[in-house]
């Protein structure tokens, strides 16, 4: 499980290195922050950040309301405003983006908490989905963990494991997390190699290392296979 990723994108060197510390003693993962718009581009395509935090006035020609459009045309994670102005012109145009939440400076630790928080909530409640406080954000899961949400993409999971009304996630690390969710309601969320074979056991079908007649193999781990799952389940192999 990985922590969630944030890009701040700030020309005010000395508020750019407050945000960043503030965000990693939060317990998230930053980046150095960046200046303009086209340091802001070339960041987002080598790192590719889960979210990314920008200022409305850059220095440069093009602004952050420039850099929000573009990063709603061409790339597909959330972001918020970060701006002093407050002046209805400056907010309408910011609108027009349709950033995830917007911070006002000056601001606290706890404001900058909330706004991150938000953003994910709102770009899960669109693009995505939420369950309870756990959010589906393109392919992984963010979890909330110690009151940070941290992060599990879909190639980390090799099963998942019904528990009563919670899931069990088991990783590639070894590790497992328990979510409250069911089966049914994860299975329509995860890629498309993911497959039920058993009324309580879903699999990541790129980890399946054999299958006997009533079970496969994921490595060492042995997943027993339903009657009623193995069609779906030959289909889902044949395709790999």
């Amino acid at each position: 499980m990985d922590k969630v990723s944030i890009l701040v994108v700030e020309d005010e060197i000395l508020i750019a290195e407050s945000i960043c510390k503030n965000l990693t003693a939060l317990g998230y993962e930053v980046f150095e922050p960046v200046l303009n718009y086209t340091d802001a581009l070339a960041a987002i395509k080598l790192k590719k950040p889960d979210i990314a935090i920008l200022d409305i006035q850059l220095s440069g020609q093009k602004s952050g309301i420039d850099l929000g459009k573009k990063i709603q045309d061409d790339y597909d994670f959330p972001f918020l405003f970060l701006s002093s102005n407050v002046d209805s012109l400056t907010v309408d145009e910011a609108k027009k983006v349709n950033p995830q939440a917007y911070l006002v400076k000056p601001f606290t630790k706890n404001e900058l908490y909330t706004a991150v928080e938000l953003a994910l909530y709102n770009y899960a409640k669109i693009t995505g989905s939420v369950e309870d406080e756990n959010l589906l954000i393109n392919d992984a899961l963010f979890l909330k963990s110690d009151g940070v949400f941290s992060k599990i993409g879909f190639d980390d999971i090799i099963y998942v494991k019904s528990a009563h009304v919670y899931i069990e996630i088991f990783l590639k690390d070894g590790s497992k997390k328990l979510v409250r969710c069911s089966l049914n309601d994860i299975i329509e969320k995860l890629g498309n190699y993911f497959v039920r074979v058993h009324r309580g056991f879903i699999v990541n079908s790129r980890s399946i290392t054999g299958i006997k007649n009533d079970s496969l193999m994921l490595d060492e781990i042995e997943i027993p296979i339903g009657k009623s799952f193995k069609e779906k389940l030959f289909e889902k192999v044949l395709l790999i």
